[in-house]
């Protein structure tokens, strides 16, 4: 397993990163801007991690492959589609506050490479005598890594579970270390890359560094694939067993990791800052007179919380009115209604 000891580098990208991670906790999104950045980033995590692998798809045809339906996908469509299922399924076991484990990351990677022959899911196993299990150069046909056996996968798998929800590390940490040692234990045939990846953001999102899903991190990795490789390599030998599972420079991983991040924690602040001032003017512009009246007298006097009669009253108007222009601020985003006993009984300035 990988230790790692905080250094200046590390230290520097950290602050930067929690400074960015503060700002956008108090950022209140819109829900309607909220689910477009949700859907957005999960269509371009989806083309990045399957265009790393090879994938030649541009991302105007991966996204056409994921909002499609009822018909026959290519193979290559497939690889796009079943990353973006992934990542809906993984939300649903964040809501539900499930932790990392070796049992979560299998029920992805089956849904990763849906499609494939039933030899690729699940663990690896052995090879057929004479036949050496490695990831071979596409070119020279030349073994770039050999994982550790088959029958170290398990334990070696347990003992990152272990490690995932025990340490003390903070977790953009866990998450470079979940993603490194993924890739190296190399656990299955099919799927490692996108895995790693997208189990590293599952943590990262788990312990509160998902940055409320705007903005795809495999994107970063993916611009500049040979940077992205020879930080993972390390420049270590082929072999796992001479210096992968335990390397002597973690910190050219870790590093490189922490930067990505910090640079995409700046990006996504600025993104969502920027997109939110946007939609408030376009919001505000949509209202009607009367609406913005009530809504700059709500924000004014600080009334969180009020009833229909109440505003009847302060505007000389009927409760009708009130509601008529409630209704506008709620389709825009501005109130909330709360029910009780089905019946709308006060609104709230969200």
């Amino acid at each position: 397993m990988i230790k790692v000891s905080l250094n200046n580098d590390l230290l520097t990208c950290l602050i930067e990163i929690e400074k960015n991670k503060i700002i956008l906790e108090n950022t209140k999104v819109p829900v309607e801007l909220s689910n477009k950045f949700r859907k957005n980033t999960r269509k371009r995590s989806s083309y990045a991690s399957t265009a790393i692998e090879g994938n030649p798809l541009s991302y105007e045809q991966a996204e056409i492959a994921i909002e499609s339906k009822n018909r026959h996908f290519l193979k290559l469509e497939q690889e796009v589609r079943n990353y973006y299922i992934a990542l809906e399924f993984l939300s649903k076991k964040l809501d539900e506050r499930i932790p990392y484990s070796t049992e979560l990351l299998l029920k992805v990677q089956k849904q990763i490479v849906l499609g494939e022959s039933e030899d690729k899911v699940g663990l690896r196993g052995p090879m057929p005598p004479g036949v050496l299990f490695a990831v071979y150069d596409s070119k020279t046909g030349k073994a770039e890594y050999i994982p550790p056996e088959y029958s170290n996968v398990p334990n070696l798998l347990k003992e990152l579970e272990g490690y995932i929800n025990t340490s003390d590390d903070h977790p953009i940490i866990k998450a470079a270390i979940l993603h490194y040692q993924l890739v190296t234990i190399h656990p299955f045939e099919d799927g490692n890359g996108r895995c790693a990846r997208i189990m590293s953001n599952y943590v990262l999102s788990y312990y509160g560094y998902g940055f409320k899903e705007i903005g795809s991190l495999e994107e970063y990795f993916a611009y500049d694939l040979e940077e992205y490789y020879a930080s993972l390599q390390m420049g270590l030998p082929v072999l796992y067993y001479e210096g992968r599972d335990n390397p002597p420079h973690p910190e050219i991983w870790i590093n490189y990791f922490m930067r990505i991040f910090s640079l995409y924690a700046n990006k996504v602040t600025t993104i969502a800052t920027t997109s939110i001032t946007d939609n408030e003017k376009e919001r505000f512009n949509h209202l009607s007179t009367k609406a913005k009246k009530l809504l700059d007298y709500l924000k004014k006097e600080r009334l969180l919380e009020f009833a229909p009669i109440e505003m009847a009253k302060v505007f000389d108007v009927s409760n009708r009115t009130i509601i008529n222009w409630c209704v506008e601020l709620c389709e825009n985003g501005y109130l909330k209604p709360n029910i009780v006993n089905k019946r709308i009984r006060t609104y709230s300035l969200l």
